[in-house]
């Protein structure tokens, strides 16, 4: 490990890591880290970053007016896969790299997505409420009928590294699988998965199952809406472990309700954290408050690999996980 540097970078982290993650980037850097688990303000975080080199991106955005308090600013370290609680365009303007944590979390979202299937599949929430609240005295022959996974088609929008996990999950319960992606896969791969490609309408005409993988950007806005509700099976369910805004949530509530979807399975939202209230309403829904990866192993993970890329940005290097080249052109 290299010595101390002595003038450090000036990091800040918006919120208690691992210590883990806070011994290797205090060894390198003169670290200030908010003590506690909660959001900061806008005044408070531009105060927090006005001296800042550095930046661990945990659960804060980075707008173009933080950057305009931040003018030491050199790198953003996203914990995350996705990026969209950053302005990278505005960092770009200003050289300031952005990086990310691809790969670390894709199993630990995926084992999510498809617990959120099964849940919804199977009635889970309904059925621990319906034994809690005391309703069980009897043996009914129709009591919380759900529906079979096995056998059932599963719809994947966007087969990248956490579409693909999913499949791999979907495989295991014999499940016939479609994909929609912009970027294709090699035709041995999508044979190695057991995954047709299928143009979009097809795909939510089909499937028994729709499970989201895109990032959001503009063309994924949205991407699910009236008109593409309307085209999936009554029978059908949506799984969300994306982005919220990928979902026209109004459009959802009332598909739901109206029975022209049968359920939801939802980690993300429009407004985190937010919730829109007729999804709070529902039954037919179950609901998770964005913890797509949230295991001690994934979390860790992320963090640490964060901190590599802040590091090797701060000496001076081309971080592994650069979101935009183009700042250092």
């Amino acid at each position: 490990m290299r010595g101390k540097l002595l003038t450090q970078p000036k990091v800040f982290i918006p919120r208690p890591l691992q210590p883990q993650v806070v011994e290797r980037v205090a060894f390198r850097c003169e670290l200030t880290m908010h003590p506690h688990d909660e959001p900061l303000t806008a005044p408070q975080l531009a105060e927090a970053c006005r001296e800042a080199e550095g930046v661990v991106a945990c659960g804060m955005r980075v707008t173009q007016e933080l950057l305009e308090h931040a003018p030491h600013l050199r790198v953003v370290a996203n914990v995350g896969v996705g990026y969209d609680n950053i302005d990278v365009a505005a960092c770009t303007r200003r050289r300031i790299m952005v990086t990310n944590t691809p790969g670390v979390l894709t199993e630990a979202t995926a084992d999510l997505a498809f617990g959120l299937l099964m849940a919804v599949a199977r009635r889970l929430v309904e059925c621990d409420r319906y034994v809690r609240e005391g309703h069980w005295q009897s043996s009914r022959w129709e009591l919380l009928w759900g529906s079979d996974l096995h056998g059932k088609t599963l719809g994947i929008f966007g087969l990248g590294r956490i579409g693909q996990a999913v499949a791999r999950r979907a495989r295991g319960f014999s499940m016939r699988i479609l994909h929609h992606s912009l970027d294709r896969l090699t035709q041995a791969q999508e044979q190695e998965l057991g995954a047709q490609f299928v143009d979009p309408e097809t795909l939510l005409r089909e499937a028994d199952f729709l499970s989201l993988h895109v990032p959001l950007t503009p063309q994924t806005h949205h991407l699910i809406g009236s008109r593409e509700l309307a085209m999936m099976k009554p029978t059908a369910f949506l799984i969300n472990a994306a982005r919220g805004k990928v979902v026209d949530e109004a459009a959802l509530v009332e598909a739901l309700r109206s029975k022209q979807i049968a359920g939801a399975g939802l980690d993300v939202f429009e407004n985190e954290p937010q919730v829109h209230p007729g999804l709070l309403a529902l039954p037919n829904v179950v609901l998770a408050p964005h913890v797509g990866s949230a295991t001690s192993e994934t979390r860790l993970a992320m963090a640490m690999l964060a901190a590599d890329n802040l590091l090797a940005a701060l000496d001076g290097k081309r971080p592994p996980n650069l979101v935009n080249p183009e700042a250092l052109e």
